[in-house]
């Protein structure tokens, strides 16, 4: 059986790829836990353990959150087991951390979904790290999960850079004014001009969007987002742009969720290229945040 080292890298078959380069990122040894599913549903874990039958008293947990629900069980199992198997500072990285948007109750009765997800991973772990959570009316991570240490990452500079590289000049444009502060920072970087629209949400996919005052005639536009789902606020979006003249219109996005036909939807609407991190494996995924996400680690794990 592998021989821990002072800290580990705990990670999930499906999760190998994405595993082993963060744990060269972060410099430490990537261990599998295994994972059985009983025929009546039921899973059982096994975590990698010494000789000793022990862990080391430094593990990081990658799972990133995207289709979340059996996931949540899983790093319950996993992180109750790893305290008693002699882990004291534990770390969750979550590339994609599910459940942030519901912050408060629109009807009598719901759950707030972000405080009761975000105080279960608070009593699992001690640090979390991620990459552009999706938060509304919070300005920090710690205030949905508060752990001693949550750190956040951005996607924004990454695809700003590949942006550059892809679409030199390009105008920038979010979907809605919860992009704004991102766009800034994407924009900023490369001095890209930019803009936000305007977005009124009737429904999951009842939106409606007005473009601001821009000149995208002639331009490559590139739509910039921290994540896509359903795809249809960026598609109404890039047809709007084409019909006010861009020559292009692109889509570069933290998280590709793309549930459904949510990839067609865009091409439909005559978007071209689409761009992701590797946050949630997808076809799109063109920028790494091994590198970051690993530097995260080494900043939060206990000397």
């Amino acid at each position: 059986m592998t021989q821990p080292e002072a800290a580990c890298l705990l990670y999930f078959a499906d999760e190998e790829a994405p595993a082993h380069r963060l744990a060269k990122a972060a410099g430490l040894t990537a261990l599998a836990i295994e994972r059985h599913r009983f025929p009546d549903g039921e899973l059982k874990l096994c975590l990698p353990v010494d000789a000793r039958g022990r862990l080391p008293a430094h593990a990081v947990v990658l799972r990133s959150l995207h289709q979340p629900n059996e996931k949540l069980v899983e790093l319950l199992l996993a992180a109750r087991t790893a305290r008693s198997l002699g882990v004291q500072h534990l770390t969750l990285v979550a590339p994609y951390l599910a459940y942030m948007r519901q912050d408060i109750a629109f009807h009598p009765g719901e759950a707030i979904s972000q405080q009761v997800v975000g105080g279960f991973l608070a009593g699992l772990f001690d640090a979390v790290i991620t990459v552009d959570p999706h938060l509304h009316r919070i300005e920090r991570l710690e205030q949905a999960i508060p752990v001693p240490q949550a750190l956040v990452l951005s996607g924004a500079e990454p695809l700003s850079d590949l942006i550059a590289q892809r679409r030199p000049n390009a105008l920038l444009v979010g979907p809605d004014g919860e992009s704004a502060q991102w766009i800034a920072q994407a924009a900023a970087r490369h001095g890209f001009d930019h803009a936000v629209c305007i977005k009124v949400r009737h429904g999951d996919r009842d939106v409606a969007i007005e473009l601001p005052t821009l000149n995208a005639q002639g331009r490559a536009v590139v739509l910039l987002d921290d994540m896509a789902s359903t795809g249809r606020t960026l598609a109404l979006a890039a047809r709007l742009l084409l019909q006010a003249g861009a020559a292009s219109v692109d889509v570069a996005v933290t998280h590709a969720l793309f549930a459904g036909d949510a990839l067609k939807a865009l091409h439909d609407a005559g978007v071209g290229e689409v761009w992701s991190t590797d946050c949630i494996p997808h076809s799109s995924n063109a920028v790494a945040m091994a590198a970051p996400l690993g530097q995260a680690v080494r900043s939060v794990l206990p000397p």
